[in-house]
């Protein structure tokens, strides 16, 4: 555990090499000729942006019936490994930025595009909620397999809750979990908020009634979430709600009637897995942080919270991203987590 004094992170986030590019191209175009993300990078503090010099290397992962595109910062030497989650409308490219907070800079990153999002296509059979949590567990198993160093999930966004997911079926082989945002999508009050429009919260259990066939039938993203509420910068949410990867991709109706109807993995007041972080933005304007706060506040095991202040859904303010890494710090200190 290492005793670092608080200075600004906009001023302390150490220079790196550029990372070398992977093998993208042997499957599809990769982040190299896929640039839309390089649009968000003005809405992040300048030592946290990412370019096309210093972006994470690329590689595929084959899952299943699915090639998975994951982003990784390789440092061998890295006392932990950090697996990035994303949720509805994001992708693993987006998270990038993040990985160079000074709390997590040291640590080796990895970012998935999980099935539907970004670079990595949905299954050819339909993709569920459930998938999204297979592919992860099997990833941070992937990663153990690999060497014997802990793994500490972040989830940003509704990848929150699917890493608080993963994490309860883990079996001890994650080490952490931070959490932007963990909400029950099964309360209606979520359903609200998550939807593009509230009163469409109520039309949601008919989704239930779609038949079998129907249940691969898409319909864009942002149609159904909220995606207008992603940022409290109204142009980096309309870069998000037009992203053709993102925001404006398209989603099954069979994925989304899943996501509506998981029950978390393990019962909160049942939990027994790594010690768990809450760092939510104050200033949510997609999911209040009363939401998350009912579903954390019910966890059994070992847990802190934050505040991120004057931050949005997707926080790239600099107080709440000074938050954010001040958070991280004292949860890695607290639980012995080494970084």
């Amino acid at each position: 555990m290492r005793a670092v004094p608080f200075t600004p992170y906009v001023r302390c986030v150490p220079s790196s090499a550029p990372s070398t590019p992977g093998s993208a191209t042997d499957v599809g175009p990769g982040y190299r000729e896929q640039l839309y993300w390089l649009r968000y990078q003005d809405f992040f503090p300048g030592a946290l942006r990412i370019t096309e010099e210093n972006a994470p290397a690329e590689h595929w992962w084959s899952w299943r019936d699915v090639q998975v595109h994951v982003d990784r910062v390789a440092r061998e030497h890295a006392p932990t490994k950090l697996i990035a989650l994303h949720g509805i409308g994001t992708y693993g490219r987006m998270l990038a930025p993040f990985g160079r907070l000074p709390s997590l800079a040291d640590l080796e990153f990895i970012a998935p595009d999980l099935p539907g999002f970004g670079l990595t296509r949905a299954s050819r059979r339909g993709t569920t909620y459930q998938d999204w949590i297979d592919c992860v567990r099997d990833l941070v198993a992937l990663e153990r397999a690999r060497d014997d160093r802990p793994i500490v999930l972040l989830g940003m966004s509704t990848g929150g809750r699917l890493a608080y997911d993963v994490a309860a079926r883990a079996g001890g082989e994650v080490a952490g979990v931070i959490a932007t945002c963990l909400i029950d999508p099964q309360r209606s009050e979520a359903r609200r908020r998550l939807a593009a429009r509230p009163e469409m919260a109520r039309w949601s259990g008919l989704l239930g009634l779609v038949p079998g066939p129907l249940s691969t039938a898409r319909v864009p993203t942002h149609w159904l979430a909220n995606i207008a509420a992603v940022s409290n910068h109204a142009q980096l949410a309309n870069l998000v709600w037009a992203d053709p990867i993102g925001g404006g991709s398209w989603l099954a109706l069979g994925f989304v009637r899943s996501c509506l109807g998981a029950a978390p993995a393990v019962r909160p007041e049942a939990f027994t897995g790594p010690p768990v972080l809450l760092a939510h933005p104050a200033d949510d304007r997609w999911t209040p942080p009363l939401l998350s706060e009912r579903f954390f506040d019910r966890i059994g095991g070992p847990t802190r919270s934050a505040a991120l202040t004057g931050a949005g859904h997707l926080p790239v303010e600099e107080s709440g991203l000074a938050d954010l890494d001040r958070a991280i710090r004292d949860f890695f200190e607290e639980f012995g987590l080494p970084w």
